[in-house]
């Protein structure tokens, strides 16, 4: 469970970068609904990954 935890933030950004990824490959780049929640998704994941190993190695 630890692990997961501390690869929460990783994942997050992964995703994030699926769903771009996954936009531009169907020619979706103009929903500004699925842009800004994989943009929010990486903001959130990198805040994470800081924040969690900040605690973790504490």
């Amino acid at each position: 469970m630890k692990s997961l935890l501390k690869n929460l933030g990783l994942i997050l950004i992964v995703l994030g970068a699926i769903i771009l990824v996954a936009c531009f490959f169907t020619g979706d780049v103009n929903n500004n609904v699925i842009l800004g929640s994989s943009m929010t998704l990486i903001i959130v994941g990198l805040i994470a990954y800081i924040a969690i190993n900040k605690r973790i190695t504490e």
